[in-house]
């Protein structure tokens, strides 16, 4: 929104990261059994809350650098420094102490994201020269974000409160085999997060310049593909499930139904995310209420259809597949209230869904139907095989049918350049 450096809004978004940091760093500090609740105190641990100053940094050095396009910064950080830091330094530090020495790589890790943000970042911006921090404006725009914040906190909380939900009825057995469904359907939630560094400065700018009907363009074209995406993956691991869960151990075959409905969660999910991406900076007080309504939904249903089962007399694993299903329909309701709301305020249509959608997945179900008869001495061909062979037959139908002349054009550009 300035018109001044934009080096100096950097570093007066670093300096409020770093204020902020040092709050949070100092209650825990203090208190680190809000870290570790269940354990003793030991060696390096409540230093460890020194690493937001990095985590902070980092976020607040990419959010900079993707506003001028530089994905590749992310990438680097995140995707290749990060975790081979964090790999690196805990064989090294393991010679040094197997307790501490997990804390001191993850340490490692965020301060060599830091550092591999920060020399792009200095490169790009450069030095705040003539800058004068405005400590009142700085803390009025923290406030304005908060809403953000919340939002966030709300929806990394949606997948905790199911599994804190489903303790209070179920064994820790139950607790655990849906966890470990939990982890496996996480894969295509992490393709949502891959698209922010993109989408967002695209966004911004479009609203600066109030190109609103070109915001909905981008939205339904960016959700089709994270959809799309998701569908296939969701497919790939969900048909074979039992295979799938089966990986772990014979015992977690049982948490197939829970993985189903988790990644059904995931699918329907995409286009609240991506419609959020807008409504942060148009709506953020709806969009926050819209978050906290769709919480208050998945609790409430989350208990009814537990006591349900129960009512039926079905076991205690059909309670994993209950809050599995409450998520589901909770995070469908949030993706269709906020997708209205985005079209109302944008004026123009936003929608994410194409009619390709529903012929690639029957498609990729019948040819996934198909290796899931196979004899259980030849179940290791529905994984090796059968995978790649749901996602070549999806992938084939949304490739030849369902992308259209802007999207293939985009794909082109992308070739082009590589």
């Amino acid at each position: 929104k300035t018109d001044g450096d934009h080096a100096h809004v950097v570093w007066d978004g670093l300096l409020v990261a770093a204020i902020v940091s040092a709050i949070a760093a100092g209650i825990l500090i203090a208190v680190p059994q809000i870290m570790f609740p269940t354990t003793a105190i030991n060696g390096y641990d409540r230093l460890l809350p020194l690493v937001i100053f990095a985590v902070a940094g980092t976020d607040i050095a990419l959010a900079a650098l993707a506003y001028r396009y530089d994905i590749g910064a992310t990438v680097r950080a995140r995707s290749i420094v990060e975790p081979w830091a964090i790999s690196i330094g805990a064989f090294a530090f393991g010679f040094y102490s197997l307790r501490d020495g997990l804390i001191l790589a993850y340490v490692v890790s965020m301060l060599a994201a830091f550092l591999t943000a920060l020399y792009p970042l200095l490169k790009s911006y450069g030095l705040p020269r003539g800058w004068k921090p405005r400590m009142a404006e700085l803390f009025a725009l923290a406030r304005q974000n908060m809403p953000l914040a919340a939002a966030d906190a709300i929806e990394w909380g949606s997948r905790r409160l199911d599994i804190a939900i489903l303790g209070l009825f179920a064994s820790p057995a139950i607790v655990g085999i849906y966890y470990v469904a939990q982890q496996v359907a996480s894969l295509p939630q992490k393709l949502k997060t891959s698209f922010d560094p993109i989408l967002g400065p695209v966004i911004t700018r479009a609203l600066a310049e109030n190109r609103l009907g070109d915001i909905a363009k981008q939205i339904s074209q960016v959700g089709f593909w994270i959809i799309a995406a998701q569908t296939g993956i969701a497919l790939a691991l969900g048909i074979p499930g039992e295979g799938v869960m089966g990986l772990v151990g014979a015992t977690f075959v049982s948490g197939t139904a829970a993985l189903a409905f988790l990644l059904a969660a995931e699918v329907v999910a995409a286009t609240a995310v991506v419609s959020e991406s807008v409504l942060v900076y148009m709506a953020r007080h709806r969009n926050l209420w819209i978050s906290l309504a769709m919480l208050a939904v998945q609790a409430g249903l989350s208990v009814a259809l537990i006591l349900l089962s129960k009512y039926w007399g079905l076991n205690d694993l059909a309670m994993g597949a209950a809050v599995a299903l409450a998520l589901a329909i909770s995070l469908m309701l949030a993706s269709i209230i906020k997708a209205r709301l985005l079209s109302k305020l944008l004026g123009a249509q936003v929608n994410t869904l194409r009619l390709v959608l529903v012929g690639a997945a029957a498609g990729a179900s019948l040819v996934g139907w198909g290796f899931t008869t196979l004899p259980q001495s030849l179940e290791w061909l529905e994984l090796s095989v059968g995978v790649p062979v749901i996602l070549g037959v999806y992938g084939l139908i949304i490739w030849k049918f369902g992308l259209g002349p802007d999207d293939r054009l985009l794909f082109r550009k992308s070739e082009d350049k590589g």
